[in-house]
């Protein structure tokens, strides 16, 4: 049962001069760090021996209060039990950087937790279409339960996202999924079947013909409603966590548990239909209006940018605008060319992919490839989008580039699509003119698939393959421990305790560089030993690489200090440089997430030596066995010179 923090944060909001004396504050790994009116207000000596409090420290204007290894939980409840504003840099674990950095790295966060089941999903789309091809129809009771085994992963896809994007945007995973659950009721679409009340726009390219309002505000649904799409689910995830946030801190204890959701959903679900609804129809119309237009002045133009960003448009879910016009011109000519155009990016995403897979040193991408690539030739590409092309960000250009170049050559040889088929492989039967006049649009379309797939394939070839995980690690290993030398090292005591667990556990360097006992350390904290045992390295290069094979307890959204839970149960603190949580995340790069599990000599975080310094920073990094109220003793290193993987410390029970 987790503790509960209320009664802690209230008396060090007290013995800091009251919430007025607060100008804000914001948390670390180990420690709240205010920022004070006036400090002279605070009651140092009552806060230093108060129960629930390790120390306090005053440093560069900040009033310290160290609690260790539940600092998020006092924070929050400091937060929730005060009026006092919580500084989003550092309560926040959204990604930093521009708005396309900010962007990729929302997106590959959530999607990265489902990759496999959607991979997995995909691979059986591709095997009921083949059950198809040979016959099988809906009737068929074997047919229909694959299908919805493959097709339902896609189809509520917005139920996965909000799982995700809960545990992004810091909300209840379960008010999430009531308002993705909202948004994909069934009888929602019917609205679109009752009597026009009126007509928005008439006579423009964005009429809309309105049917139901909400207490008078028009409701405007997307074509195929909200089912199979990504922005507007995420859009609505964040709203929605923003007023959950909002009550929570508000609203009474007694009734915040029931009317936090509440209100959260009343709020959340009408604003985002409301708004996202009219906004993405209007958009699709335009855009489909835009394509028309450019395909009437030239249809080799048409095709390249029709190709190019067919995968963006299906992305940000724009392109119901085009998916109509392609419905009609086959029902109205037999033909389309827009369906000619798009069927056929799905093989440039393929080919990118299969040079992935020859590229990649990564271990894991070339394991997680191979379902993604078999997904992808079925016309599935979401594992390959949003698993490994997207977050690597390059790929994802080429294979729009190879989109591009697929269209131009759809347009040149006028190749056209006669019915509307299945995906991938399966939309070659499309190509067969039921007249038998024109073979020529299949051949071209067989060739077009060769088109696609090279083009993805050699450019991707031809240009650096960014790594998603790990650095492959050439060092020998004992119990997943990295170690290049042991020799300094007594051997490892293979007996366990009453827990199961090693008596002795040998852990790695997870860096490079210099070093010192813990007691040197340039921070009174850590050189205490109040947050526990261990050792503190000046390093020399910027990179921190898993000492063991752990679980990844805690990251800071800002990339300075890491939390790992051993397999044996050691919970070790990196903390890279003193007081860099005041960079915000500058000169930082995490590479995992939280509660994910790392095997040692795996990337966990860059940073930058140079940066760190320049900004005024002491570069030191404790290395600390935090629960070091299990253990007898903490064994360190005598060398002052080591390399990751290293011998390091060992713990002992």
């Amino acid at each position: 049962m987790a503790k509960n923090y209320d009664e802690l944060a209230k008396d060090i909001v007290a013995h800091v001069g009251g919430e007025e004396n607060v100008r804000d504050l914001r948390h670390c790994i180990t420690r709240l760090r205010f920022r004070l009116k006036d400090e002279s207000k605070a009651d140092t000596e009552y806060l230093k021996k108060r129960d629930g409090v390790v120390t306090v420290v005053q440093s560069g204007g900040q009033y310290q209060v160290v609690i260790g290894n539940h600092v998020p939980d006092v924070y929050n409840a400091v937060i929730n039990n005060s009026d006092i504003g919580g500084e989003a840099s550092t309560e926040d674990d959204g990604p930093k950087g521009n708005l396309f950095d900010q962007f990729i790295d929302l997106m590959s966060g959530l999607f990265q937790p489902f990759l496999g089941p959607m991979s997995a999903a995909g691979i059986l789309k591709g095997v009921v279409a083949i059950l198809g091809a040979l016959g099988m129809t809906e009737a068929n009771g074997a047919y229909a339960l694959l299908n919805a085994a493959g097709d339902g992963f896609f189809q509520f896809l917005p139920f996965m996202i909000a799982l995700t994007a809960a545990k992004r945007f810091k909300m209840n995973q379960f008010t999430a999924m009531a308002v993705i659950g909202a948004m994909l009721y069934p009888t929602l679409t019917n609205l679109a079947e009752l009597p026009v009340l009126y007509t928005l726009f008439e006579g423009t390219v964005i009429e809309s013909q309105i049917t139901s309002t909400f207490f008078g505000i028009p409701i405007i649904l997307p074509p195929g409603g909200y089912y199979s799409t990504v922005i507007p689910a995420i859009f609505a995830i964040f709203i929605a966590s923003r007023f959950e946030k909002w009550f929570a801190k508000r609203l009474p204890d007694t009734i915040k548990t029931f009317f936090t959701p509440f209100f959260t959903l009343l709020l959340s679900v009408p604003l985002s239909m409301l708004v996202f609804g009219p906004v993405a129809t209007w958009l699709s119309d335009l855009i489909g209006a835009a394509f028309i237009a450019l395909n009437g002045f030239s249809p080799i133009l048409f095709g390249v940018v029709l190709g190019a960003a067919w995968q963006v448009l299906v992305l940000f879910g724009l392109h119901w605008g085009l998916v109509p016009i392609m419905i009609l011109q086959v029902a109205q000519s037999g033909m389309s060319n827009i369906g000619a155009v798009i069927n056929a990016v799905s093989f440039a995403q393929m080919g990118v992919m299969i040079a992935i897979y020859f590229k990649t040193k990564e271990a894991k991408v070339k394991q997680l490839s191979v379902p993604a690539i078999i997904s992808a030739a079925f016309g599935v590409t979401e594992p390959a989008i949003y698993g490994f092309s997207l977050p690597m960000r390059t790929p994802f250009i080429i294979s729009c580039i190879g989109g591009g170049i697929q269209g131009a050559f759809i347009g040149i040889t006028g190749t056209m699509m006669y019915n509307m088929a299945g995906l991938g492989v399966f939309s070659i039967p499309a190509y067969i003119d039921p007249s038998g006049v024109d073979t020529r649009s299949l051949w071209m379309y067989l060739i077009n698939i060769a088109v696609a797939l090279l083009s993805g394939f050699v450019l991707t070839m031809f240009t650096k393959v960014p790594k998603l995980y790990e650095d492959e690690v050439d060092v020998a290993t004992t119990n997943g421990v990295a170690l290049n030398d042991t020799s300094n090292t007594s051997l490892i005591d293979e007996t366990t305790t009453d827990d199961g667990l090693a008596a002795q556990e040998i852990i790695a360097s997870p860096i490079t560089g210099q070093a010192m006992p813990l007691s040197e350390a340039p921070d009174e904290v850590f050189a205490s030993g109040a947050m526990g045992k261990g050792i503190a390295v000046e390093p020399t290069e910027g990179v921190v690489y898993a000492p063991v094979n752990a679980t990844v307890t805690t990251i800071f959204p800002t990339g300075h200090a890491i939390g790992l839970t051993t397999e044996n149960g050691a919970e070790i603190l990196i903390h890279i440089g003193l007081d860099t949580v005041n960079l915000d995340g500058k000169g930082f790069e995490k590479l995992v997430e939280n509660n994910q599990q790392v095997e040692a000599g795996q990337e966990l975080v860059r940073f930058d030596i140079d940066l760190i310094k320049e900004a005024g920073y002491e570069t030191v990094t404790p290395i600390v066995v935090t629960n070091t109220g299990n253990y007898s003793d903490v064994l360190v290193t005598n060398d002052s010179e080591i390399q990751q993987g290293d011998y390091l410390f060992t713990t002992v029970k």
